[in-house]
């Protein structure tokens, strides 16, 4: 046995483990989750009536009473369109949903969240359906993302019986030849 080895490890192990909460601090790890997002407070509830406007809660589509922002597709889709996305389409989405908010204000004199559903989706029809590829680009990636945000949610897959690994493995089974 090598006494020396031994304490130099253990002083080494100690020093360590007095150091461990000062290496955390410094690597900036927190309890609280943060993300910084290039979406202002009045463009992120606008994309949250957007959301709820092509999921809305109780809809045919929607699973019982879940609706898209039930699940969390909003902070989904601004944290996707925020770290997957090129600037241009960033920027591309900014500006739509600026148009949007401007849309809502001149004709209903409100903004978008206030007007009911109907209206919404009007409004948003009138994007699909626009000439100007930059609306229909901004529309159809809203749309597709937020469908696949809510069908890859889990409290839908839970609904829908999904298993993250199907079947079961049974080890030890007797074999009859």
């Amino acid at each position: 046995m090598n006494r020396r080895k031994t304490i130099k490890q253990l002083v080494i192990a100690g020093g360590g483990l007095i150091t461990l909460p000062q290496w955390i601090v410094s690597c900036g790890i927190s309890d609280s989750p943060t993300h910084q997002t290039l979406f202002s407070q009045a463009e992120q509830e606008l994309i949250s009536s957007v959301v709820d406007t092509i999921i809305p809660a109780g809809d045919p589509i929607a699973i019982g009473s879940t609706g898209a922002l039930s699940v969390g597709v909003d902070k989904y889709l601004i944290k996707l369109i925020d770290d997957c996305f090129e600037k241009e389409v960033q920027d591309n989405v900014k500006a739509q949903l600026k148009a949007l908010s401007t849309s809502a204000q001149s004709l209903h004199h409100t903004s978008f969240a206030s007007c009911p559903q109907e209206e919404r989706q009007q409004m948003l029809f009138k994007f699909s359906s626009s000439n100007n590829k930059a609306e229909k680009d901004f529309f159809d990636l809203i749309k597709a993302e937020t469908i696949r945000g809510f069908n890859t949610s889990q409290k839908v897959m839970e609904h829908l019986g999904y298993k993250i690994a199907p079947g079961h493995y049974y080890g030890c089974v007797e074999v009859k030849a």
